[in-house]
């Protein structure tokens, strides 16, 4: 049995975890937090096999969690969140009925956060993540609405990787410079860090790269997510699947970066 599962059954058997988390919070709380905070949610069909469910109901708890992600999130002031809720692989590789229950949990937790009144009174931020035009058009409508009444807003930023590649994202950043380079628009000496990280999905976010990546289910990869962004960032991978994600585990996470030494290199 692995460390995260025991130590929560550990806990439940104690009948202690709301005294548990109460001193979690506490530590946390004593910062620093970080400001971004990128999440593969990975586990929810698993899960669903182990409890003899089909595979949507995993990918519907599954959204389940993402929506208390963001209130725990919001409770702690981080400033963005980014889920990587579906990869362009996964649009090539999975079933029909499979994509199919993973786009409409997009879709149906989307539209429950726009009608809870959520976005409007945190005025957070929605933002795609990915090639859209690879997406079904509802789905596609929806972030693209939401993309635009939420432009202004100044709150919580949260990405919604959907159609994500990071190394498609680092070739089209490619091919715009080169495009840019040749109608003589920049120069090549004009090609820096600063300026590459501008041509990336994230480039126009104030904390553009995560400061710590969090993977459920006990998988140790990237999977192709934030390649370039994710240079420092620190990374926490649980054995716990993500439907099975509570606020304690939230809380062991952050503190767990707290504790990390961020030296950049140096």
């Amino acid at each position: 049995m692995n460390i995260d599962i025991f130590l929560r059954k550990i806990i439940k058997i104690l009948g202690i975890e709301s005294l548990y988390e109460k001193m979690l919070n506490e530590e946390v709380k004593e910062g620093p937090l970080p400001k971004h905070i990128a999440v593969i949610m990975d586990g929810n069909r698993r899960w669903a096999n182990e409890r003899n469910l089909p595979a949507w109901e995993g990918y519907r708890y599954g959204a389940d969690i993402a929506e208390k992600f963001v209130l725990w999130c919001l409770d702690y002031n981080i400033k963005i969140i980014t889920f990587y809720a579906l990869s362009k692989d996964n649009l090539l590789k999975r079933s029909p009925e499979e994509l199919h229950a993973i786009v409409e949990n997009i879709y149906e937790k989307l539209k429950k956060l726009e009608e809870s009144g959520l976005i409007e009174n945190r005025k957070i931020r929605i933002k795609t993540l990915g090639n859209k035009e690879l997406l079904p058009d509802a789905l596609k409508r929806k972030l693209e609405e939401l993309e635009s009444s939420t432009k202004n807003n100044d709150g919580m930023i949260i990405n919604v990787a959907v159609a994500y590649s990071g190394r498609y994202e680092i070739l089209n950043a490619v091919k715009e410079i080169a495009v840019e380079v040749k109608n003589g628009k920049i120069s090549p000496e004009d090609i820096n860090e600063e300026f590459f990280m501008s041509k990336l999905y994230t480039g126009d976010l104030p904390y553009p790269e995560p400061d710590l990546i969090i993977r459920t289910s006990g998988e140790m990869r990237l999977s192709d997510f934030l390649l370039y962004q994710s240079s420092y960032s620190e990374m926490i991978f649980i054995d716990i699947y993500w439907p099975d994600v509570r606020k304690i585990d939230f809380l062991r996470m952050i503190r767990t970066y707290e504790k990390r030494n961020r030296r950049f290199g140096k």
